[in-house]
């Protein structure tokens, strides 16, 4: 056997893991700490707004409904969505602590993930709660119970820790032999597994399994429930039912529209063009904190329901309304 043959068989059997990757975002950006103090003040008002929103459902009993569950949900992955992200890019790029311990780094992208895919998942159970409010009013407190969406909620979370652990699981299995540099503002699935030296098709086809998981196919289901809650409306002979159960669907268009927009905007122009990669990891973190910032104020301003409840709330605690 010679030597080029013997190094390949001692790759193919012993992983090479460095001790840390370089984090390479937010190179030869102008005047990029700026952007630094935007995504800081993202951070308070999304922690202040998220924890704000999970208070009042938690203290209001009128809130102790599914519909609310839902809400509590995605706020709550907003909450931490932002917590895994935005806090460790400022450490790294404010504070030009580049380099990311290998093990950490892994934790840093299945955090990332995990918590971006239960935000679209759980944009997918709030428009079956508005489908079957709209398509089947009458049955809808029997569909519609709280075992029911905490049982989806539930199956939600298991089936992304597994999809999320997978990913981290199959990065695990690959050496890294060359350049240790991560192309992004985090240490994102696909930077990460280009830079192995082994093959890494399993990691390729893990990565688009979850991009269609996470992104396309939410997507593509909110817009079936749209299409069939559309054509339920079609049915109402009054223009002022129509609007009414449209206006109760409003605040999760909105969310829809900031959540996913974007991020399908960015992975269609990466896969179809070249984008410079400021431009991209810009985008990317715009995407990624943006939509936890809006949720809940659109919520908050948008649902009649919550505003009463604030009111009432700031009433009980002697609170100037």
């Amino acid at each position: 056997m010679g030597p080029e043959e013997k190094a390949a068989t001692i790759l193919n059997t012993t992983f090479v893991r460095p001790a840390e990757f370089y984090l390479n975002g937010f190179i030869n950006v102008p005047h990029v700490q700026y952007f630094y103090i935007f995504l800081c003040f993202v951070y308070i008002m999304t922690v202040v707004g998220n924890v704000f929103l999970l208070t009042v459902i938690y203290l209001v009993k009128t809130l102790h409904t599914p519909k609310y569950m839902i809400v509590f949900n995605l706020a709550l992955a907003d909450l931490c969505g932002s917590t895994a992200l935005i806090p460790k890019v400022l450490d790294t790029f404010l504070f030009d602590r580049r380099e990311i311990i290998y093990e950490a780094c892994l934790s840093y992208m299945f955090f990332v993930w995990f918590f971006a895919g239960l935000q679209s998942w759980t944009l997918v159970t709030m428009a079956y709660d508005r489908f079957i409010a709209i398509c089947f009013p009458l049955r809808y407190h029997n569909i519609v119970t709280k075992p029911a969406i905490a049982a989806m909620l539930m199956c939600v979370w298991v089936f992304l820790l597994i999809l999320t652990a997978s990913m981290a699981g199959l990065l695990d299995q690959l050496s890294f032999c060359g350049s240790l540099v991560i192309q992004s503002f985090f240490c994102d699935h696909g930077p990460i597994y280009r830079l192995a030296c082994n093959d890494f098709s399993p990691n390729y086809k893990i990565a688009y399994a979850a991009l269609i998981t996470l992104i396309f196919m939410p997507l593509l289901l909110i817009v079936m429930t749209y299409v069939c809650i559309s054509i339920a409306l079609s049915r109402i002979a009054s223009a002022v039912e129509r609007l009414r159960a449209l206006k109760t669907c409003s605040s999760h268009l909105i969310l829809v529209a900031v959540f996913f927009l974007p991020l399908v905007g960015t992975n269609l122009a990466v896969m179809t063009s070249y984008i410079h990669p400021n431009v991209r990891i810009l985008n990317s973190t715009l995407s990624h904190t943006i939509p936890a910032l809006l949720n809940p104020i659109i919520y908050s301003l948008k649902t009649e329901e919550l505003l009463k409840s604030v009111r009432k709330l700031a009433k009980d605690l002697g609170l100037p309304t």
